[in-house]
């Protein structure tokens, strides 16, 4: 399939799953959200890594409050990232509350540079990776930034997509630069099938 025709139907897909999620009503998001929260903290990756690189969701994304606070709660090193939009590529820092977040790019709460060490070893630990929808055999579909994409290409250790079962489907259109999750997360199921290559 042509490469353009690939974005073509990532950015159809896109903006389903958008749709999709500005129509859930909040008492169910809520819900869905507390499931996923118990899911992912019960995952036996989760329970044995002792670094975790989370992102701070939007409001149309999968809520990861209650798993940042559940990681510094567990005395596990937390680090979220900074987009860095001149270079299109994102650094991770290590945060010890929210007090060390402010509103950054696209309005999204970012690490605050000189109150967080930067994280620089992502050849080990796990990877919470954000997606407005996955497939079955881990590829997913983001806001089309490439932020992840980039990042997941250097990081080493076991990521993990967390995801609404309504934002799933069996196939989505990958290209070259699309990396897989090992693991996927929703409110109702979890797949380990998904393996990075």
């Amino acid at each position: 399939m042509p490469l353009i025709n690939v974005r073509e139907r990532k950015r159809e897909l896109r903006n389903m799953y958008k749709r999709t999620r500005a129509a859930m009503p909040k008492a169910l998001k809520a819900e869905l959200d507390q499931r996923l929260t118990e899911r992912f903290l019960g995952l036996d990756e989760y329970q044995s890594c002792d670094t975790l690189f989370a992102f701070v969701s939007s409001d149309i994304e999968c809520d990861t409050s209650k798993i940042i606070k559940n990681a510094l709660e567990t005395n596990r090193r937390v680090a979220v990232p900074r987009c860095l939009k001149q270079r299109g590529e994102m650094e991770f820092y290590f945060i010890n509350s929210a007090d060390d977040l402010e509103e950054g790019m696209y309005g999204i709460l970012e690490p605050i540079p000189s109150k967080c060490e930067r994280a620089e070893d992502f050849s080990r630990g796990l990877c919470l990776v954000p997606g407005l929808g996955f497939d079955l055999e881990g590829y997913r579909i983001g806001f089309g930034k490439g932020y992840y994409d980039r990042f997941l290409q250097r990081f080493g250790g076991t990521t993990v997509g967390i995801c609404y079962n309504k934002c799933t489907q069996s196939k989505l259109p990958n290209g070259a630069y699309d990396k897989t999750v090992d693991i996927l997360v929703t409110e109702k199921f979890i797949n380990r099938r998904a393996v990075k290559e």
